[in-house]
């Protein structure tokens, strides 16, 4: 490692301050940070010695999505295989969804980071690690089948206008991973939605279907996956986001390593239940259901990407609720609105991307009231103690 540091420092001098290549200097720091620890010092006011930075922050998201991203790429080859050949090996399937899923990696990193790198150099602030966790999301919950410039076009759009508009990470709004996702909805929907698009090469080889469980159940067909696929991930849908088992795994990482919000999850997968429970009470209740009503409640909580965005992207710290009743009512609220959006509304069977971003928008508010319901508490009580003061005085 002394021998990288010797040579990334006789690489640095043409980007010091005065020297020709100082304009592109955050473009050289953003490789030197990700490697060392930067050796900048505070030199005035108060300030906390603390080893986690943004960068092992990022780093530790990155590595709670590996275990998905293998499987998704195993998953990914064994959905198209599985159709068109009697056995399918372990290794054949995992190299055929990596060659289609790792090209839309590179894309994502390849776009992002070359934007956010231009922002930084015209600004002339140093590049920030937000785009290593997002540059990995945004491809995880495409549809493999989106051809590689609309992913492109994409990450362009989440990037200038859901982040950089904003004043770059720390400072959006909205879910930058989930902004590249709407976009993609809403401009090209024939590639976002349908049976052909779940499963790679499916609109090119006859015979070959990826419709998603809950594409089937708003067509008012039966699901034949068993529980414990859709448990394990053994069915189509978007690159990542099928294995609620590895999801599960990795939210113990993040609530471990108190990267992600505990509150958040737990309460959004109990809004997910309670919304469900009250789908599945209808036929008691004499209204006439359908199959998405009808669809057990603990089972909406591992299909689509409900459980993926909740872990992954619901507890995005810019983004969401920062108080802690704030995340109870937040997270909540994501489950209760996803499940709501996907059986009122087939067209958006995934309901969790608009149940997030929707939330996104409105969690100031929730932390504004959260904070002011506080403040009114606490002036009650002082005032109650002086009153009591003043009976004791008299």
């Amino acid at each position: 490692m002394e021998w990288i540091r010797q040579k990334l420092d006789k690489f640095k001098e043409p980007f010091a301050k005065g020297k020709k290549l100082e304009k592109f200097a955050p473009a050289y720091n953003a490789l030197d940070t990700f490697m060392f620890t930067p050796n900048h010092t505070t030199q005035k006011g108060a300030h906390v010695r603390d080893a986690v930075d943004l960068k092992r922050v990022m780093i530790t998201v990155v590595l709670a999505l590996v275990p998905v991203l293998l499987f998704s790429m195993w998953n990914t080859g064994y959905q198209y295989l599985s159709q068109v050949q009697s056995e399918v090996g372990v290794w054949e399937a995992f190299l055929d969804g990596a060659l289609k899923i790792l090209p839309m990696i590179i894309v994502s990193y390849a776009v992002g980071l070359g934007i956010e790198f231009a922002f930084a150099i015209f600004r002339g602030h140093e590049v920030n690690e937000g785009y290593l966790v997002t540059g990995l999301l945004i491809p995880m919950i495409m549809p493999v089948g989106l051809p590689l410039w609309m992913l492109a076009i994409s990450v362009v759009f989440a990037v200038l206008i859901g982040k950089e508009a904003f004043g770059g990470t720390g400072m959006n709004i909205l879910n930058p991973a989930l902004t590249a996702r709407a976009f993609a909805f809403f401009a090209y929907p024939t590639y976002m939605s349908g049976n052909s698009v779940w499963v790679m090469n499916a609109a090119e080889v006859d015979g070959v279907s990826g419709e998603t469980i809950l594409g089937t159940l708003a067509a008012g067909q039966n699901v034949e996956y068993s529980t414990m696929d859709m448990f394990m991930g053994f069915i189509p849908g978007s690159v990542s986001e099928t294995s609620t088992a590895l999801i599960l795994l990795g939210a113990l990482f993040l609530i471990f390593t108190k990267v992600g919000s505990w509150r958040i999850m737990v309460s959004a997968v109990i809004g997910a239940a309670v919304m469900g429970l009250i789908f599945n009470a209808l036929p008691s209740m004499g209204v006439a259901g359908n199959e998405l009503t009808n669809f057990p409640w603990y089972e909406h909580l591992i299909v689509g990407g409900l459980a993926f965005g909740i872990v992954y992207m619901a507890t995005d710290p810019v983004s969401a609720a920062q108080t802690y009743k704030g995340k109870w009512i937040y997270g909540f609220l994501i489950g209760f609105f996803s499940v709501m959006i996907r059986v009122f509304n087939p067209a958006y069977p995934e309901g969790v991307m608009l149940a997030i971003l929707l939330m996104n928008v409105f969690a100031p508010t929730i932390d504004h009231y959260v904070i002011q319901g506080n403040i009114k508490r606490r002036l009650k009580r002082k005032k109650a103690g002086i009153n009591q003061q003043v009976e004791t005085v008299v």
